[in-house]
């Protein structure tokens, strides 16, 4: 995968303006304490860059009168745990994983039909875009939550095992894969002959080394930092799913900023996603991704053929546990949602 020059460079001056922050007063008025799963560091993973730019473009547009704490790699509990932290008010935002918002907003397993996009501009369009903007309201709505946009989690997910290659779905007979909570997901794997194990995101590498579960599908930057080619061998590039990180912030606390700090975190956290997407795509492409896996791992991209046999083996399973588990409401967002991609893909 190519990144240009001009995205890598506009991405490396987003992170580094935002990194120099703007000092603070003596006592910050107010402080958001931001939540997320994984490592701090801002060049590592699309969570750690978004926490990095929203913090600095936030206190130092708010000149300091909001603070903003990071609990970076699930300090503060599991995502579902963080979660009802934020719906107390005991900390003031977190940026989700798919996953984790499905204990409390289940509707976001609409989202999880195979193959849906065509390509990983088309779900910029989607989620900036109306369904996005439905999406957000609709989770405000059931939840209480205000949703400061949707992150990307690395891009489109691939499987990784131990065991050999995948090349087609006959090839994942057997092959214990770890997954999210979600049952959509359980359901795909389940639908591709695998067997899926619920691990959480803490458990998963020891999980793989210790043969708990032989796989997990995860996006290409999420298996490098979290070190996965240490305990995987194979990687099969399916493109099947894209998971957003929903980010979400306390209603109340975001209803007692003023107007002026309201606008100061909502553009913080829409140019914290644009910088989220940028590494993401740039830790694709570079030594933290596809070419650092492939010195270890051995690499597959299924052909169109193949790719289309993993489709009619998934989509069709998917779509049909969504309209069973989640009524003629689930079935509706579903199919809104595969509109906005066919409007996103033309």
């Amino acid at each position: 995968m190519r990144i240009t020059k001009s995205l890598a460079l506009g991405v490396a001056l987003l992170l580094g303006f935002a990194l120099v922050a703007a000092p603070l007063p003596a006592q910050a008025a107010k402080t958001l304490k931001l939540a997320h799963l994984n490592n701090e560091d801002p060049f590592d993973n699309a969570t750690g860059a978004m926490a990095a730019v929203f913090k600095s473009l936030v206190e130092s547009g708010t000149n300091g009168s909001v603070e903003v704490q990071i609990f970076p790699s699930g300090q503060l509990g599991k995502d579902a745990e963080v979660l009802q932290q934020v719906k107390a008010g005991a900390i003031q935002s977190t940026i989700a994983t798919s996953g984790g918002m499905a204990s409390i907003y289940p509707l976001i397993g609409v989202l999880d039909v195979p193959f849906a996009f065509p390509n990983i501009s088309a779900t910029y369009a989607v989620f900036d875009g109306p369904f996005g903007q439905k999406l957000a309201a609709d989770i405000n709505k059931k939840t209480g939550l205000k949703v400061l946009g949707f992150g990307d989690s690395g891009g489109f997910f691939a499987f990784t095992n131990s065991k050999h290659p995948i090349h087609t779905p006959a090839d994942m007979k057997g092959l214990k894969i770890r997954t999210m909570g979600l049952q959509t997901h359980k359901t795909l794997v389940s639908a591709l002959g695998a067997q899926p194990v619920s691990i959480a995101w803490a458990e998963v590498y020891t999980s793989l080394q210790t043969g708990v579960a032989d796989g997990q599908m995860n996006p290409v930057p999420i298996i490098k930092f979290a070190k996965f080619d240490e305990v995987q061998k194979y990687l099969t590039l399916t493109g099947h799913l894209f998971a957003p990180y929903p980010w979400v912030i306390n209603q109340k606390f975001f209803d007692s900023l003023t107007k002026e700090e309201q606008d100061v975190v909502l553009y913080a956290a829409k140019s914290a996603v644009v910088a989220g997407r940028g590494i993401s795509r740039i830790i694709e492409a570079s030594d933290r991704g596809l070419p650092a896996l492939a010195q270890k791992m051995e690499i597959y991209t299924p052909t169109e053929a193949e790719k289309a046999q993993f489709r009619d083996a998934s989509a069709p399973a998917v779509k049909a546990y969504i309209v069973e588990s989640l009524g003629s409401e689930g079935e509706a967002l579903m199919n809104d949602f595969l509109a906005a991609v066919k409007a996103a893909g033309n």
